[in-house]
């Protein structure tokens, strides 16, 4: 078993990024080489602005290169509560935000010639108790009716054509889902931002920022460049960026290992047995599991197998036995199993688990998608790039406070507690 992303491992690599010292003067500086990020400098440079993109790492190392492959539309809320919390008016913007988001993503890909898998396969929310059906039927009931027609409720007789497992019964079918190979997305995404004339440097972590006369210099250990803009899209690795540059950030969100394993190729017969549906695939618990077929054939399969703010091959391998175990209690038929991959990442939570797009002090910041974020981070990047640009009316989360998490200042000393209440909430329900 190999401890590093599929996504990373099945897709060439970004090739033109800036080999000299950062340096120079650009319109807008954008930290953070991801989905976000990178369709911000697309966006930007598109237009005729020059755009420099500082990633820490390499194109794509955080969430982007870390998911399971869902692009599913709908939000990580109940659309009942989305309307308690936000209002009806902005709970229906922010859901047809998602959607337009997933429409974006295909339209990025046929515009770049990005060869990425993407596919309308459909997502199925599945009832993993009996007592978990009547609010899964109630929450489609509202959704059909109020916001997304292109929706099916299918009862425990009908799954059979879509899941070879026992353990769900019933399922809403959201019909705009679709998935794609992550990697090879946030490469031809990079790709497309350099062909339009992005500058992008990897390796070049930000260390500080400081005002330049009405502009900015940002400082890496590679150099320094000037610029007017400043847009910040590193979400959950907001917090590995030392304290002064995003000092804002680091007590608003909350870092949270998310795991995944890959297994080997299956044989037809065994996806006929497993996954015949071919759709992405979540459950209903809220210590859940996310689930699909990659373009190769196997079953990427994840979820909070443990509630860590740490991704490294010591804690991946722990929370690897702990998804093999969930991968074999759903599909028997699948135990023993060859694991070939075995990776974590970091999803950016906020308190309220709703994404944030705006700015402060200076900085235009898109983050905060609570798990949600390979479907909407597009929509937000362009998002970010307009508000650059001058345009604010494109932002569907303007206006939408963002408190602090109480007593939190960046590591989260919490998640055992939350892990706790989520295991118990799971057991009663």
């Amino acid at each position: 078993m190999q401890f590093k992303s599929y996504w990373h491992d099945t897709s060439v690599p970004f090739a033109h990024g800036q080999s000299g010292p950062v340096e120079g003067k650009v319109d807008v500086v954008v930290i953070g080489a991801g989905f976000t990020g990178l369709n911000a400098a697309r966006k930007l440079a598109r237009e005729g602005v020059s755009v420099a993109v500082l990633e820490a790492r390499h194109v794509g190392f955080g969430g982007s290169g870390r998911n399971g492959g869902h692009l599913n539309n709908g939000m990580a809320h109940g659309y009942g509560e989305a309307k308690a919390h936000l209002g009806a008016e902005r709970a229906k913007a922010l859901w047809q935000a998602y959607d337009r988001s997933i429409d974006m993503i295909e339209d990025v890909i046929a515009e770049e010639g990005i060869a990425c898998d993407f596919r309308r396969a459909g997502k199925l929310k599945l009832a993993s108790k009996p007592s978990h059906v009547a609010g899964l039927r109630a929450n489609f009931e509202t959704i059909h009716r109020e916001v997304d027609s292109d929706t099916r409720f299918l009862e425990k007789s009908e799954l059979g054509a879509e899941v070879g497992s026992d353990a769900f019964h019933g399922a809403m079918l959201y019909g705009k889902s679709a998935m794609m190979h992550m990697g090879r997305y946030v490469n031809g995404l990079a790709e497309a931002a350099h062909r339009h004339g992005a500058r992008i440097w990897e390796d070049a972590p930000v260390i500080d920022r400081r005002r330049d006369g009405s502009g900015w210099r940002i400082e890496t250990p590679k150099g320094a460049i000037l610029t007017d803009r400043v847009i910040v899209a590193t979400n959950a690795y907001s917090n590995s960026v030392p304290q002064a540059p995003l000092a804002h950030f680091r007590s608003r969100i909350i870092s949270v290992g998310s795991f995944i394993v890959a297994t080997r190729p299956l044989s037809d017969d065994e996806i006929a047995a497993t996954l015949p549906g071919n759709r992405t695939y979540v459950t209903s618990m809220s210590i859940g599991n996310y689930f699909r077929l990659s373009p190769d054939k196997r079953i990427i399969f994840g979820g909070r197998a443990r509630f860590s703010a740490t991704s490294d091959q010591n804690s991946d391998a722990k929370s690897g036995v702990v998804l093999r175990a969930g991968l074999e209690g759903m599909f028997p038929q699948l135990k023993g199993i060859d694991l070939d991959y075995c990776w974590g990442g970091m999803v950016g939570m906020t308190k309220d688990r709703y994404p944030r797009a705006g700015e402060v002090d200076g900085m235009i910041y898109g983050m905060g998608y609570s798990g949600h974020g390979a479907q909407m981070s597009t929509l937000i990047g362009q998002v970010l790039a307009d508000q650059a640009m001058g345009r604010t009316d494109t932002n569907p989360l303007q206006g939408l406070d963002w408190p602090k998490v109480p007593l939190h200042s960046g590591k989260p000393w919490f998640l055992p507690l939350v892990g706790m209440y989520f295991g118990l909430k799971d057991r009663i329900s």
